[in-house]
């Protein structure tokens, strides 16, 4: 369990009101030892620590002055204006709640500090928070892709599991782009009595240099046949080299047990592969485009908005004029009208045709004020659609499930095997055998084929033609 022992009280520094501090000693501790700049020839001592805290300290002591109501928390209920003190009281409450961790340094024989396991990682989302720019440059098709290759050339199991990582990372890279432009939406609307000008500036900027690249080089649907060509090649490799990758995956994969079922771990991979690329090209990318183009369509009609604001304001020196025109009397209004014809005597006035204008008929908006309304279903209509679902599943194989079982035997048998020599001893075997054919070829790659044979198959429940079915092995070069 996560909260056990010294970490019972994990969260507690972040709910006093000094969490902002927290927060941001914590950023910077991480920035020191596992930032892009971080030192590694040198642990980080108690000393150098308070010298590293001491900075974001005085940063935050204007605002910690207006804020200091006593309170319960250990550290609400110290002087703001004792910056060591409330270090050394920081220090210590991240120590007795599982943030912070204390070593021997055997090089300068005194105590170092490092983040605990749980805080290093609460750590990072937090200093990741804070850089909102420092995203990765999206490159997970490609590296899964590269990844499957070269997975197949050294028959390496750790790169089949970074091609399983870096699949799982499609998803969430196009889940934070809609996450993204959903909060521009909802930005949009909250404040849409401002013209949204520097939050489209800002999508700009980051569409030419993340989103563009996610939708052309690094496009999903680009790079979709090369991976599954790839997962068809590996699922073609020979029995021995089928066992190099599972005796590795047995050592190295061993999480993947509790999810593969019966299945091995290495068809487990490359089907959680393909489905990762799949969900990846037929749900999170559609949604994406969708939820840009939503966006976009906000915007514009927001901007069209204004602009029309600021047009309707011009034409107001219209009604000023007329209004004018009505307080003048004589040669005063003369003279007005005069001055005023004179200035607009270059402009061009339409008026509107009114035979453009026609109402609609009476069965016209009848018709579009007509609500279909919803039948009601019964419950014996429930029940009988219930049922037909259950006899219809009861007797239903997934090609997949079937797909496996005749490559597993396949690669057991190590030869081509006939639907004649298979079993029929249970009601799955018997609808096994007759889907069998179907199966081998609705799949998406070649890596099975099945070949009909002159020959009969005669069993007690049906009659029909025998095939031999057969596991291609694919050549080791690259595909053209």
């Amino acid at each position: 369990m996560f909260f056990e022992s010294e970490r019972q009280h994990f969260f507690r520094p972040l709910t006093g009101k000094r969490r902002e501090l927290v927060v941001a000693c914590l950023r910077v501790l991480y920035e020191r030892l596992h930032g892009p700049s971080a030192d590694y020839s040198q642990n980080l001592t108690r000393d150098a620590l308070k010298d590293l805290l001491s900075a974001s300290v005085q940063g935050l002591m204007n605002d910690l002055a207006v804020d200091c109501i006593q309170d319960g928390d250990e550290l609400s209920a110290l002087d703001c204006a004792d910056d060591q003190q409330l270090i050394t009281v920081l220090i210590r409450t991240l120590l007795k709640d599982g943030w912070l961790e204390t070593f021997g340094d055997r090089s300068g024989l005194v105590t170092a500090y490092r983040f605990s396991r749980a805080g290093k990682l609460f750590a990072e989302a937090l200093w990741s928070l804070d850089r909102m720019r420092a995203r990765s440059r999206q490159r997970n098709v490609r590296s899964c892709r590269n990844a499957l290759e070269a997975a197949r050339k050294n028959i390496d199991a750790y790169d089949l599991i970074d091609a399983y990582d870096y699949a799982e990372k499609i998803i969430s890279d196009l889940s934070e782009g809609v996450d993204y432009f959903q909060e521009l939406v909802r930005r949009l609307m909250s404040e849409a009595s401002n013209t949204p000008w520097d939050e489209f500036i800002e999508f700009l900027d980051r569409f030419e240099k993340e989103f563009k690249k996610q939708l052309t080089a690094d496009n999903v649907d680009r790079h979709r046949q090369a991976i599954l060509d790839n997962l068809s090649r590996l699922r073609n490799l020979d029995s021995s080299k089928f066992q190099a990758f599972e005796n590795q995956l047995q050592d190295i994969a061993s999480w993947a047990d509790a999810e593969r079922g019966d299945s091995s771990i290495f068809d487990w991979l490359l089907d959680r592969i393909e489905d990762r690329v799949e969900v990846a090209c037929t749900g999170k990318h559609p949604e994406l485009i969708k939820a840009m183009n939503i966006y976009m369509r906000r915007a514009a009609s927001i901007v069209q908005q204004a602009l029309m604001l600021q047009g309707g304001q011009s034409r107001q020196g219209f009604s000023r004029a007329i209004a004018q025109v009505a307080a003048l009397e004589g040669d005063d209004q003369t003279q007005f009208l005069q001055a005023l014809g004179a200035s607009i005597a270059a402009s061009e006035v339409r008026l509107l045709d009114p035979s453009a204008f026609k109402l609609r008929s009476a069965s016209q908006r009848r018709k579009a004020l007509t609500v279909t309304a919803l039948p009601k279903i019964s419950r014996d209509a429930r029940l009988n659609a219930a049922i037909q679902r259950a006899e219809a599943a009861a007797f239903t194989l997934s090609n997949q499930d079937v797909v496996n079982f005749i490559r597993g035997e396949l690669r057991l048998r190590q030869r081509p095997i006939r639907l004649s020599s298979l079993p029929v001893e249970t009601v799955t075997d018997l609808l096994q055998n007759m889907q069998m054919v179907e199966a081998v070829r609705a799949a998406r790659d070649e890596s099975l084929t099945a070949t009909q044979l002159p020959s009969q198959l005669q069993t007690p429940y049906y009659t029909g033609s025998d095939y031999q079915i057969q596991l291609n092995h694919a050549p080791d070069s690259k595909p053209s």
